[in-house]
């Protein structure tokens, strides 16, 4: 899936790109003095420290940095990030249409086509300053307003690249040869709301993770030392697994990726079916939403990538100016109600919206 092509030498500017320096966070974790951008897998078991963006139709983008040191998330500064107004949010699918491929999922599942299948709605809306469009400080106001496990920031302007994640899902963690991913499926306000469709769909996708892992791992390491966990985040609960397994004597991350690209929490089951319902039903591009968003450290052989859930980017290719993107989809079984799905993918977006279009306040309340 992934075509190695070098790209540090095909840096372009554009316009209303200023002067925000290349930089990488992850939680405490920060990297600056970029060294290298590259497509190539092979890079990230070669040297140095990599900051990683997947996007969920296959482009890979690796920028290896320089200095790697820790410091806290700071404040949110005023000036450095204005968003879209809460009311210039507009979606690829609307009710109608997400409830319509809602059904027809449910349709292909009694044809025998498919178990499980994710759909998923990219929003969109104009940044109304450009100079106030700096993902690290929407980082800021993400890890004020919606503090995440997997959080990350990678701003690569010049090379097309401005995400600021809150994501809560583990894609992929790598110790040496021990590999870990903590899928989620099952998703309420509490844990009141969490249905037998939702164990049996998390349940599904564990399967799905293992037979991925199975395909690098060593023969009879694969291992799920939990099953269907209650996790506790802003704003809701979710169902979390972890598969584990040891990666073979010839496996690395460019194996790796090519055995469990896309996450298969967001795609389905089985994934080659699941995908090619995603392809018919949406109508945009996933982009870095649903991909995979994190970093390597290949002199120490560890790493950690989250699924690209609850993510914002920057698209700065429309001739307007620069739009704010966010996606937001839900897991679709035969269980589920058209309605109740398209209330799941409010509920995860409602909370993060707020955040970045300046109407959330850290105490919970949205003005």
């Amino acid at each position: 899936m992934f075509t190695p092509q070098r790209l540090i030498g095909a840096r372009h500017r554009l316009a209303d790109v200023h002067d925000l320096a290349p930089l990488a966070r992850f939680g405490s974790l920060v990297a600056s003095d970029l060294r290298d951008v590259t497509s190539d897998p092979e890079a990230l078991d070669s040297a140095g420290f990599w900051a990683v963006a997947a996007d969920f139709e296959g482009g890979l983008t690796c920028a290896r940095f320089g200095d790697v040191r820790t410091e806290p998330v700071p404040d949110p500064v005023p000036g450095r990030w204005r968003g879209p107004s809460a009311d210039d949010w507009t979606s690829t699918l609307d009710r109608a249409a997400y409830c319509a491929g809602v059904r027809r999922i449910r349709e292909l599942i009694a044809a025998g086509e498919v178990y499980q299948a994710n759909l998923c709605r990219i929003l969109s809306a104009p940044l109304p300053d450009r100079d106030a469009t700096d993902v690290d400080a929407l980082t800021a106001l993400l890890a004020r307003g919606n503090p995440a496990p997997y959080a990350g920031t990678i701003r690569l302007p010049e090379h097309g690249v401005e995400i600021a994640s809150a994501s809560p899902e583990l894609y992929l963690r790598r110790d040496g040869h021990t590999v870990e991913s903590g899928p989620i499926k099952g998703t309420g306000r509490t844990v009141e709301d969490l249905l037998e469709k939702d164990h049996a769909e998390n349940v599904m996708i564990v399967d799905l993770v293992r037979n991925d892992l199975g395909r690098v791992c060593a023969t009879g390491t694969v291992t799920v030392p939990a099953l269907c966990a209650v996790e506790a985040h802003p704003g809701l609960v979710h169902l979390v697994s972890t598969v584990r397994g040891e990666l073979g004597p010839k496996a690395g991350w460019q194996q790796l990726l090519a055995a469990t690209f896309p996450p298969g929490s967001v795609t389905g089951a089985p994934k080659s079916s699941a995908l090619k319902i995603i392809e018919s039903l949406e109508t945009a591009p996933r982009g870095p939403y649903c991909g995979g968003i994190g970093w390597v450290d290949a002199d120490r052989g560890t790493g950690e990538l989250a699924v690209g859930i609850r993510t914002f980017w920057i698209d700065r290719t429309r001739a307007g100016g620069p739009v704010l993107r966010f996606g937001t989809g839900a897991g679709i079984t035969w269980g589920s109600d058209p309605e109740g799905e398209w209330e799941e993918t409010e509920l995860k977006a409602s909370r993060l919206l707020a955040v970045a279009s300046g109407v959330y306040e850290a105490s919970g309340r949205t003005s």
